[in-house]
């Protein structure tokens, strides 16, 4: 008895530190668990050995049911195969293998939630006894993406308790999800008073979990940029998996703590002419809606109020400049915050010419003149004269002045770091002296008309006085007299019959000079028109034609044979005759009607002649 009880003690030791359990011969191996998705298929294998024959083996499944209790779904023996009824998995398993190589296979099809339990495989034999092996299977369902939501309204810096940031949500995973919350890529414990992490588990109808999480958080002034999202991690045939949802801003409400006042337009520098637009706006959030913009005066703090946060000065001089405030008025506390800002016009004022508007100088002297511009910023000035740049500088010095310089001076103040600003002024130098005729190219003229216009233009100054004369001493009336900078221009037009001289005479308190222009007339050759010849004389013209022409023909035969005997121009022989027949003995008849007006000009026997050999006598017909 002690015996066999010694021996039991030893199988129980045996069997303890084995992961199979053994009775005589039998062993037995399965694993400890088994994973699959839901809706897939399982298979747990049961690996045994046994000294026994296949007819001496039973083999049976079980599984453990919600109580606790071994619920059998499978027998096999060497006989017969039987799937037990009204269970679970009645049509959902299937058994292989026969017990011959000792392994045999519980298929599950179709998984489900339920279905996550132990399962037992019990093999007996006739000789070697009972053996018993255990398998959990787990069951995993994919969750849906998360889903994130944030707050669709400011959450205040000032409110006591934490304020809700956002929920996050997943649907539908086996086992329990779990969520987390980041920000700023910082996971977000609970903290009292200051974050609260509040999650909810919901289980669906189909077993399923689906979770909720909500973030609570005292929320500062620095939260107003962070990014808030949720990470889920799910477990997965064998491991976890994670993902996570797109990331959310809050909106912070704070006081404001500073006040900015700035230019908005123009960038940069300011001249007078331009318009100013200020802009005001504290740092809080929202922005004060009491805001407000003013100029400080010097010694006068209240000066005028703009009631906007956008204040425009338009076509700004150099008094605009000075200190601008803008007061921000917090609607929760009524406390005012103020900022300043400096705004300067830089100012170019109008240029300044010394001597003022005319200077006199004598003929080969020097003069000098000054131009300046009070302006906030370094200037530069050029000298213009007929639009051409003559000096560089504030100060213009001319030495030796001639006629060619006078004239009018144009001095160009500007401010180099500014375009656009720019001021003018002017000066008038006169060059006293003697008159002075500036000649033309020509004072020779050859004119066909009747009536020549004569040009005189004379420097000098004081301005000369123009006289205008001809040959025979007679004065001429000006037709026109204009002054120019540097003297006189005149006209006069001449009627002219003849050849004629005509004078130019200048003279002022320094002197006399003169220009003669020599006119010659030329008179056109021009030839008596014939007179026209009314149509309805026309039959009278055609009869009178023909008649001449046969009184030619009549006169040219006489001629010709005259010619041949010799009788005409005192000499004798068909040589002579012929020497000068083209020269000599043509006889041209010219013939004009009122429909042509064009001569035919006809020689000996009718023939037409070239303008060359018309050398004869001419007959006008007319009417």
């Amino acid at each position: 008895m002690a015996v066999r009880t010694a021996s039991f003690l030893l199988f129980g030791l045996f069997a303890t530190f084995h992961t199979w359990g053994a009775w005589a011969n039998m062993e037995m191996n399965m694993e400890d668990r088994v994973e699959v998705y839901k809706g897939d298929t399982a298979q747990i294998t049961c690996m045994f050995t046994s000294s026994e024959g296949i007819g001496g083996t039973i083999i049976q499944w079980f599984y453990v049911t919600g109580t606790g209790e071994k619920q059998k779904i499978y027998y096999q023996d060497s006989m017969s195969q039987i799937v037990d009824r009204a269970t679970q998995f009645t049509e959902r398993i299937s058994v292989n293998g026969t017990g011959a190589p000792g392994r045999v296979v519980l298929t599950i099809r179709d998984v489900q939630l339920a279905d996550e339990t132990e399962f037992i495989c019990l093999i007996k034999g006739l000789t070697d006894g009972a053996s018993e092996g255990r398998t959990k299977l787990k069951v995993f369902g994919t969750p849906d993406l998360p889903t994130i939501e944030g707050v669709q309204t400011g959450i205040s810096v000032s409110e006591v308790s934490p304020s809700k940031i956002g929920t996050c949500e997943v649907k539908n995973g086996f086992p329990k999800p779990n969520i987390t919350w980041y920000r700023n890529n910082t996971p977000l414990q609970s903290v009292p008073d200051e974050v609260e992490v509040v999650p909810s588990v919901t289980s669906e109808s189909s077993g399923l979990f689906s979770v909720t999480s909500e973030l609570n958080l005292k929320v500062v002034k620095e939260d107003k940029n962070d990014e808030f999202y949720c990470e889920v991690s799910y477990f997965v045939p064998g491991g976890t998996r994670m993902t996570e949802t797109h990331r959310i801003n809050i909106t912070v409400f704070y006081p404001p703590t500073a006040v900015n006042v700035w230019v908005e337009s123009p960038k940069g520098d300011i001249k007078e002419g331009d318009s100013i637009e200020l802009h005001c706006k504290d740092n809080g959030n929202p922005p004060s809606s009491i805001i407000s913009i003013k100029r400080l005066e010097e010694n006068d703090i209240d000066g005028q109020s703009h009631e906007s946060d956008v204040l425009v000065l338009n076509n700004v001089t150099s008094r605009d400049s000075g200190v601008y405030q803008c007061t921000s008025i917090d609607s929760d506390t009524f406390e005012p915050m103020y900022g300043n800002i400096s705004v300067f016009v830089h100012f170019l004022h109008a240029a300044v010419v010394t001597p003022q508007d005319t200077i006199v100088v004598a003929h080969g002297e020097e003069f000098t003149a000054t131009c300046n511009a009070l302006s906030s910023l370094k200037t530069q000035a050029v000298w213009l004269k007929d639009g051409e740049v003559v000096f560089k500088g504030h100060t213009l010095t001319v030495k030796d002045a001639t006629f060619d310089k006078a004239g009018m001076y144009v001095c160009v103040v500007t401010v180099p770091e500014i375009e656009e600003m720019e001021t003018r002024g002017s000066i008038l130098v006169n060059v006293k002296g003697p008159p002075e005729i500036l000649k033309p190219d020509n004072t020779e003229i050859e004119s066909y008309d009747t009536t020549v216009d004569l040009s005189c233009r004379v420097r000098g100054f004081p301005a000369p006085k123009i006289i205008w004369s001809t040959s025979d001493g007679q004065d001429l009336e000006m037709a026109s007299e204009m002054m120019t900078e540097d003297g006189l221009q005149s006209r006069v037009s001449i009627q002219v019959t003849s050849d004629i001289t005509a004078s130019c005479n200048a003279s002022n308190d320094h002197g006399t000079d003169a220009l003669t222009f020599n006119i010659k007339t030329l008179k056109a050759e021009t030839a008596i028109p014939p007179k026209k010849i009314r149509k309805e004389g026309s039959g009278v013209i055609i009869a009178v034609i023909i008649i001449c022409i046969l009184l030619l023909a009549i006169l040219g035969s006489v001629l010709y044979f005259l010619y041949k005997k010799g009788k005409i121009c005192g000499r004798s022989g068909k040589q002579d005759l012929t020497k000068d027949k083209s020269n000599k003995d043509n006889i041209v008849v010219e013939m004009k009607s009122d429909n042509t007006e064009e001569a035919v000009l006809l020689g000996v026997n009718g023939e037409k002649q070239s303008p060359n050999e018309q050398g004869g006598a001419y007959l006008d017909v007319q009417k």
